[in-house]
């Protein structure tokens, strides 16, 4: 794992990433479905006024992730890299992360400078994690239509990452989901890390990322000068 919390899980503890000129990484892990792409694309229209971006996806065969961001025209498309990983998501992000590594350098070499990579996995589980060699920083998305007990079921994904993102909360009354519950089972989870319950689609419903990740922004920032 790569996850930096020496004051959480001092277990766990590697030494932070050296902080050069090159663009703050976060990862973006979660099960399909969860509202992973939704995510980075609302992040994407939040920040691109203020912020240099630049967007990896993952996907196993195909390059619909990018297709879509594209789509939506949230970047010019010399912004968005696609990596077709052809194996499991999780190898493309944790054990060999050559070509997401690439893709990066690429972006950062072609389009830079950056100030913000966001790196996507491809669907994956609940036990899904980034290299520290790939990203600085994880964000979790899950939702609620995946059940209620999803972050008592906990998993690296949910326990560590940096962020934990509750996505779809407009859906629980249909759904049959409880978020107090949610919310008790991933605080006894996670202890103080923080976990955002949202809607990334509703107006306003990436605003609560996009602080958390402009504060990743300005301590990279401060390190870097």
């Amino acid at each position: 794992m790569h996850l930096d919390h020496p004051e959480v899980f001092p277990e766990r503890y590697t030494a932070s990433a050296e902080k050069g000129e090159r663009a703050l990484r976060v990862g973006f892990g979660g099960p399909v479905g969860s509202g992973k792409t939704a995510t980075v694309a609302a992040l994407c229209r939040a920040l691109r006024d203020t912020v240099s971006i630049g967007v990896v996806t993952n996907d196993i065969y195909t390059r619909e992730d990018a297709d879509f961001l594209l789509r939506e025209a949230v970047l010019p498309p010399e912004r968005i890299v696609a990596v077709e990983t052809g194996a499991c998501p999780h190898t493309a992000i944790r054990d060999d992360i050559s070509a997401n590594l690439e893709a990066v350098e690429e972006l950062e070499e072609t389009v830079g400078p950056l100030d913000l990579v966001l790196v996507e996995s491809g669907g994956d589980n609940l036990t899904a994690t980034f290299s520290r060699g790939l990203v600085d920083a994880q964000v979790f998305v899950i939702d609620v239509a995946g059940g209620d007990d999803i972050p008592r079921k906990g998993g690296p994904g949910v326990t560590t990452a940096d962020l934990l993102v509750v996505n779809k909360t407009d859906l629980a009354p249909y759904v049959g989901v409880d978020l107090r519950r949610m919310a008790v089972d991933a605080e006894a989870q996670r202890g103080p890390l923080p976990v955002v319950f949202t809607a990334v689609r509703q107006p306003g419903g990436v605003d609560p990322i996009a602080g958390w990740v402009g504060e990743r922004l300005a301590e990279w920032s401060a390190v870097r000068t």
